[in-house]
């Protein structure tokens, strides 16, 4: 049997972490950014964990990701 393929967009968005969780960015902070607020834009700052719910979903996109 061939390799399974990591999704490309997933390998470019995820990290996995040491511990087993899994971090990512915060989303809406890319462009308009003149009509949001300066306290959204801090707190959008930085990485986030994903939540356990949707770890389930990111294991099925990175099969060699050891989740």
């Amino acid at each position: 049997m061939p390799k399974m393929k990591t999704k490309s967009s997933a390998k470019k968005r995820f990290r996995v972490r040491p511990g087993g969780t899994v971090k990512r960015g915060h989303a809406f902070k890319r462009h308009i950014l003149t009509k949001k607020t300066t306290k959204l834009k801090r707190h959008l700052r930085g990485t986030t964990n994903v939540a356990k719910s949707d770890l389930g979903h990111i294991a099925g996109m990175m099969p060699y990701a050891g989740l």
